[in-house]
């Protein structure tokens, strides 16, 4: 039986986008904005169910809460808050979830503006109306692009993120530099889990800020490594994402490693079944763990840098 990933990327149905929207589509990744070299905005923001969520303006909408995910490739939006806006529909994307597929329209002409920083991707997606409830404490979500757009600065301690013109961003402190590759858009790092009087546990780690637990792991992955029998006291549990749920165990591993920086005992989902990553992966990242840092997103240089929280 072939195995389903609980990932939260989203693919192009290829046929009928290039169907509905060979004219007007711009290239994938490519995004217009107001820049300024010296431009760099502060943003507050707040913690909703672990998740970081900022206000933002969308073309002449009131302020609307949108969430930070790594983890998504395209933004979202609220479907009532694109039919707000009267955006133009052009064409219609594949979510692949956990338990499924669902359909997701695709529009062009929003332009979300962080008190006078703006970023206005080629295009974003709508969820379907009967997803619709699990949208009910956010208006959207800020994907891969936004942080391609910016150097994203996210000071936990504070409650603020600062957004850099990528050119003009220069680093000078002492925290902890850790390079990634990009798979599709989604940020990877190498990762060691660090189980007492055992072989240090290596893997690749996907960078999942829309996730508000420590570390999720895969199936595979667990059972390979025996995870959930070195975790000592775990729980059933589940997660929720595009398509439906899965099973999981929630319990802490000893410790994770990030370049020369530890975690102690980050919280883990388990995975009974499935994986929220692709073959090959370990799992990913969650808020759990970058809460105890200052968190540096540079994708214009490929590299996370980690400062420990004050």
């Amino acid at each position: 039986m072939a195995k389903r990933r609980w990932g939260r990327r989203i693919w192009a149905a290829s046929l009928t986008l290039l169907a509905e929207c060979v004219v007007n589509c711009a290239v994938p990744g490519a995004e217009s904005s107001n820049k300024s070299a010296s431009n760099v905005v502060n943003i507050p923001f707040e913690y909703v169910r672990g998740r970081v969520m900022v206000s933002v303006r969308i073309n002449d909408s009131p302020p609307a809460s949108v969430m930070l995910d790594t983890g998504y490739s395209i933004t979202m939006l609220n479907p009532e808050l694109v039919k707000s806006q009267g955006l133009k529909r052009a064409g219609q994307i594949t979510i692949i979830g956990i338990a499924g597929e669902e359909q997701a329209d695709v529009f062009e002409g929003a332009t979300f503006d962080f008190g006078g920083a703006t970023y206005s991707p080629p295009r974003v997606a709508a969820l379907p109306a009967n997803d619709q409830h699990r949208w009910r404490k956010r208006d959207g979500v800020l994907g891969a692009g936004f942080f391609r757009r910016f150097v994203v600065v996210i000071d936990h301690t504070a409650k603020m993120i600062t957004l850099h013109e990528p050119e003009a961003f220069r680093y000078s402190g002492e925290g902890e530099v850790v390079p990634f590759k990009f798979k599709d858009s989604t940020p990877v790092v190498e990762g060691t889990i660090v189980v007492p009087d055992r072989a240090p546990i290596t893997g690749r780690f996907e960078i999942d800020t829309g996730c508000d637990g420590g570390l999720c792991l895969g199936s595979d992955f667990v059972a390979a490594h025996k995870l959930v029998d070195s975790a000592g006291e775990t729980k059933e549990a589940g997660r929720t994402g595009v398509g439906g749920d899965t099973g999981t165990r929630t319990g802490r591993v000893p410790k994770f490693r990030l370049g020369t920086i530890e975690v102690e005992r980050p919280l883990t989902n388990f995975f009974l079944e499935g994986s929220p990553v692709d073959a090959g992966y370990a799992g990913h990242i969650g808020m759990e763990v970058f809460r105890r840092f200052k968190v540096v997103f540079d994708y214009s240089r490929q590299r996370i840098i980690l400062e420990p929280a004050e």
